[in-house]
């Protein structure tokens, strides 16, 4: 995996993440390159303008149609954009997202809506996400496949980059994708917050109750 620093701006100058991860195998393979990142305490940024939800449908783990802006309305939600064949970032902060929501109460817990969207959706079919999405603790996440462009057409806006799959000539496929995190207000459906994958389990099990009540952390 390789993690690099783009100077890109989400509303308030904040630094974004690039990860592009060599995904030819199970989670356990190797990665493409050396890490290259801040030490993984970083908590909300708070953005100064909100950005819009996705107007986002695709298919779910189920096979069913899900339409983000209408299964999601009036929730707080957490938004990433990540695959299932990354070696380590994205099964890091999937499962300590994961983790952080069981520490929440039983309302808080089922009020919130955590979403996976697929940058790699020829590989993740809905049965190989629910069952990634299962093994990093998400049974509770959300996990949305189907077509690339409109996969990065609903990232782009949100200051998220997402490439093509890349197959290498070794046989193995490379996916670079921005690895923050959106959270949107229950208030008003918009992004306000933005975490980096340098954000700790333990960060968004302080930030959560917040989160869940619309209150900036």
């Amino acid at each position: 995996m390789r993690t690099t620093f783009a100077g890109a701006a989400i509303a308030i100058a904040a630094v974004l993440t690039l990860t592009a991860c060599d995904g030819s195998g199970d989670a356990g393979d190797k990665p493409a390159a050396d890490v290259s990142a801040e030490p993984r305490k970083a908590g909300a940024i708070v953005l100064d303008a909100p950005k819009a939800k996705p107007d986002l449908v695709l298919t779910d783990t189920s096979e069913k149609k899900y339409e983000l802006v209408k299964e999601t309305k009036g929730h707080p939600v957490l938004l990433y954009f990540g695959y299932t064949y990354c070696p380590d970032v994205c099964s890091t902060v999937v499962s300590d997202i994961a983790a952080a929501e069981k520490k929440l109460s039983k309302e808080d817990r089922d009020n919130l809506r955590v979403v996976f969207v697929t940058t790699d959706p020829e590989r993740d079919t809905p049965k190989r996400m629910r069952e990634w999405l299962d093994a990093q603790g998400g049974q509770d996440i959300v996990g949305l496949t189907g077509d690339f462009a409109t996969i990065q057409a609903a990232a782009k806006p949100l200051g998220i980059l997402v490439e093509p799959p890349k197959k290498e000539k070794d046989g193995s496929v490379t996916v670079s994708h921005g690895a923050e995190v959106v959270g949107f207000s229950p208030k008003d459906d918009g992004g306000h917050w933005i975490y980096t994958a340098s954000t700790t389990s333990e960060q968004y099990a302080k930030d959560l109750p917040k989160i869940v009540k619309g209150e900036n952390p």
